[in-house]
C-alpha cells in the first residue's frame, strides 16, 4: 500500500540529495578552476626562473641540478605534487630533467599547454629561448586530488544535512499527519446510525477539504438512509393491506358453498392479486429511480411514446367507456431514457383512467417553446391545496377513498421528471373541470455559431 509520508519523504530527500551533489560538484569544479589559474601562474613563474639561469652549451653537454636554481619543494607532504622542470636544445635534445622518471614530449611552441605522457595528463608551460627550450610541468591528477580534498568537507556536511533533514522531516510528517489519523479513527467509529459531521476544529487547514468532503458524504448518506427507512416502512405498511385482503379473499374462496359464490371469490382474488402485483411493480420502479442512479440518455420522440401509451391503455379505457385519444406532434425529441419516460406517461394515463368521467386527451408537442407531455381528463380534479401533496409517496387525496391505487403513481412521475431535468405540475383542465398533468422538459440546445 502506498504511503503518502514515505512517498513525500523519498521525494524530498531525493531532491535534497541531488541538490547537495550538485552543490558539491559545482564547488569542486569552481575550486579546480581557481586552482588551475593559480598553479598555471606558478608554473609560468617556475619556468621563467629556470629560464633566467639557463645557459646554452655549444658542445651539447647535459646540465646538472647545480646548473639550475634549486626549487623549494613546497608540497612534499602531498606526494607527487612537485613541479618537474626540463631543459632542451633547440633541436629537441633533452639536456636536463628534474625527475628522470618523467618523460614528456618536446615542444617548440611557447606558452601553456596540456600534454599526455603515457596514461597521465600534464600541465606544461614552455619558454623558447635563443639557445634552447625550458619547460615546467605539473600533474593534472595532483590538482584534481587537491580540489577533491578541498570539496570533501562540503560533501560530508551535505550528507549530514540530508540525514538531519530526514530525521526532522519524518518527525514533522508523523506529527502533521496525526490529525488525519484522529479523523480517520473518528470516521471508523461511526455507523449508519451515527453520521454526525466531523469537527474541523484543531484539524490542519490542508485537511479541511477532505473533512468537508467526508461531511458532505455523511449528509448524503444520512438523507439516503432516512429516505430508505421511510420507504421500507411505508412499503411494509402499504403491503400489509393487500396481503391481508388476499388472505380474506382466499378464506372466502375456501368457504364458498356454491359455484356462484366461488366465482365471485375467484374474481375478487384475481383483482386483489392484480392490485398487489401493481403495487410491487411500482415499488420496484420507485426504488430504481434514485436521483444519483446512472441515466442513459438517447434521443426520445415524445410523440412516439404518447401514441404507444394510448395504444397500450386503449383496452382498459374501452372497458371503462372512456374516450382515450392522442394528439402527437412529430419531431418533439428530448434526450432521456425511453423506458423511464414511457413509465412516466403510463402512470399519468393510469391515474387519469381511475378518475376520468368520459374523456382523456394525451398530448405530446411544444408548449411555451419547450417539449411537453400533457394528460387532460374530465374527472373531479384535485383541489389546489393538495396538488403538491399528491406527489408524496403513498399519499391519496380525500376523494380517492374506495378507488384502486397505491399512491405511488405521481411519486414515480416526479422522480422520472427530476432525473430528466423536467418540471411536472398539476393544473385545472382548460374546460374548468378535470385535471391537467403537465411535464415540461428543458428546451433543446441551440447552435449559436452562425
Amino acid at each position: 500500500m502506498r504511503s503518502i509520508a514515505r512517498h513525500l519523504l523519498a521525494w524530498t530527500l531525493g531532491a535534497l540529495s541531488i541538490g547537495s551533489l550538485l552543490v558539491v560538484g559545482a564547488s569542486y569544479l569552481a575550486t579546480l578552476e581557481e586552482m588551475n589559474e593559480v598553479f598555471d601562474d606558478n608554473l609560468r613563474q617556475v619556468a621563467m626562473a629556470v629560464a633566467s639561469h639557463y645557459r646554452p652549451a655549444d658542445n651539447g653537454e647535459a646540465l646538472t641540478r647545480g646548473d639550475l636554481p634549486e626549487l623549494p619543494s613546497l608540497y612534499d607532504q602531498r606526494g607527487d605534487f612537485d613541479y618537474v622542470t626540463l631543459a632542451w636544445t633547440p633541436d629537441g635534445r633533452l639536456r636536463y630533467v628534474s625527475d628522470p622518471s618523467v618523460s614528456l614530449p618536446f615542444s617548440a611552441s611557447g606558452g601553456l599547454a596540456r600534454v599526455t605522457s603515457g596514461a597521465e595528463e600534464w600541465h606544461v608551460y614552455t619558454i623558447v629561448l635563443a639557445g634552447g627550450v625550458v619547460q615546467a610541468a605539473q600533474r593534472t591528477s595532483a590538482r584534481r586530488a587537491l580540489a577533491g580534498e578541498a570539496a570533501s568537507p562540503l560533501l560530508t556536511t551535505a550528507l549530514l544535512l540530508v540525514l538531519l533533514t530526514a530525521v526532522l522531516l519524518a518527525a514533522a510528517l508523523r506529527r502533521g499527519l496525526r490529525p488525519l489519523d484522529v479523523a480517520a479513527a473518528d470516521v471508523a467509529r461511526r455507523s449508519e446510525a451515527s453520521l454526525e459531521p466531523i469537527d474541523e476544529a484543531g484539524v490542519p487547514q490542508e485537511i479541511h477539504p477532505l473533512i468537508r468532503a467526508i461531511n458532505g458524504l455523511m449528509r448524503r448518506l444520512s438523507r439516503a438512509f432516512s429516505a430508505q427507512r421511510r420507504f421500507v416502512a411505508d412499503a411494509a405498511h402499504e403491503l400489509r393491506s393487500p396481503v391481508t385482503a388476499l388472505k380474506l379473499q382466499l378464506q372466502l374462496l375456501e368457504r364458498a358453498r356454491d359455484e356462484a359464490a366461488r366465482t365471485q371469490a375467484v374474481t375478487a382474488l384475481k383483482a386483489g392479486v392484480e392490485r398487489a402485483r401493481r403495487l410491487i411493480e411500482q415499488l420496484l420502479d420507485l426504488s430504481r429511480l434514485e436521483p444519483d442512479a446512472p441515466l442513459r440518455r438517447v434521443p426520445v420522440d415524445l410523440a412516439e411514446i404518447g401514441r404507444g401509451t394510448v395504444a397500450h391503455r386503449s383496452a382498459e379505457a374501452d372497458a371503462r367507456n372512456i374516450d382515450l385519444g392522442a394528439e402527437a406532434q412529430d419531431g418533439t425529441v428530448v434526450a432521456g431514457d425511453r423506458a423511464e419516460l414511457a413509465m412516466l406517461l403510463d402512470n399519468l394515463v393510469g391515474n387519469a383512467l381511475r378518475h376520468a368521467a368520459a374523456r382523456i386527451d394525451v398530448r405530446a408537442g411544444w408548449l411555451d417553446g419547450r417539449p411537453a407531455l400533457q394528460v387532460i381528463d374530465d374527472g373531479p380534479g384535485i383541489p389546489e391545496a393538495e396538488r403538491e401533496l399528491v406527489f408524496d409517496r403513498f399519499h391519496r387525496g380525500a376523494d380517492s377513498a374506495g378507488m384502486a391505487g397505491s399512491g405511488l403513481g405521481l411519486a414515480i412521475v416526479r422522480a422520472v421528471a427530476e432525473r430528466h431535468g423536467a418540471f411536472v405540475s398539476l393544473h385545472t383542465a382548460p374546460g374548468g373541470r378535470g385535471l391537467e398533468a403537465r411535464v415540461l422538459f428543458m428546451p433543446p440546445a441551440t447552435d449559436d455559431t452562425a
